[in-house]
């Protein structure tokens, strides 16, 4: 195994100053600079810039690992047990390139196909979150944990709204319509590595989305986890990696994920 305490310790001073240097260059970006991967998947050379920086720092420090990164993978049927680094250089690419100030760098490693180390790092709060498998889940260097709130009714959500899938449109407006009313309310922050980073917090008592990408998630579902928060696909299972569906809570998760269900069949 590993020695991921050490690995942790030589990879945050990266992912830090990665993050900082994309937010040196928000000022820097025009309308020319933008390009369409698909339908409302925006990305700039300021994501494909920070992944490389990543990869080459990363490499470096564990050249044993494998990488799945967003600017330069394209099919995850090849990826064995072995370890591999799962980065999003910049998660919230049309926050960033819109100037709202909500956006992260997001950098898990996995094991096996889950998560035993994540960072996520937010610039603009000069927010670092982290955790090492068995070790907790820390802020800037301080312990973190999820909310302890029982009841969904007294919760702020998170979630992520369809953008380039609209196929379960429907059926996810039905959901938003009950937590709405069974809850403090939803946020929609457009990065999912803050929603998760902001579950495990407990500034969120839950978060869910569907549709996303292992470097979408990779990080935050062991910094949830290691906060004492549970984590699970919509139907309950472990694989949320390779799933695109992710739901993490504190002390709402069992009423959280049965009010999920009672809208979405898989």
């Amino acid at each position: 195994m590993a020695d991921l305490s050490k690995i942790l310790e030589q990879s945050l001073p990266l992912v830090r100053e990665t993050g900082q240097w994309i937010q040196s260059m928000v000022n820097q970006i025009a309308m020319e600079h933008i390009q369409y991967k698909g339908k409302n998947d925006l990305v700039s050379f300021v994501d494909q810039t920070a992944e490389v920086r990543l990869k080459e720092g990363l490499a470096a420090i564990f050249p044993e690992a494998g990488f799945i990164a967003e600017e330069s993978a394209s099919d995850f049927s090849e990826v064995g047990d072995g370890y591999y680094w799962v980065i999003d250089p910049l998660d919230g690419t049309t926050n960033f390139l819109h100037q709202l100030p909500i956006y992260a760098v997001s950098v898990g490693l996995i094991y096996q196909k889950q998560p035993v180390l994540g960072m996520i790092y937010e610039p603009n709060r000069d927010e670092l979150f982290y955790a090492v498998q068995g070790a907790g889940a820390h802020l800037n260097g301080l312990p973190i944990r999820v909310s302890s709130q029982p009841t969904l009714e007294k919760s702020l959500l998170a979630t992520g709204f369809p953008y380039h899938d609209f196929s379960y449109q429907d059926k996810y407006l039905t959901l938003l319509k009950e937590l709405m009313q069974k809850s403090h309310g939803l946020r929609r922050m457009g990065a999912a590595a803050i929603d998760l980073a902001y579950t495990a917090c407990g500034r969120f008592e839950g978060f869910f989305e569907a549709n996303l990408k292992p470097w979408d998630v990779a990080a935050g579902k062991i910094i949830i986890e290691e906060a004492g928060g549970k984590v699970s696909n919509f139907s309950g299972g472990s694989d949320v990696i390779f799933t695109g569906q992710i739901i993490g809570a504190g002390a709402i998760f069992e009423e959280f994920l049965g009010t999920l269900q009672t809208h979405w069949e898989n």
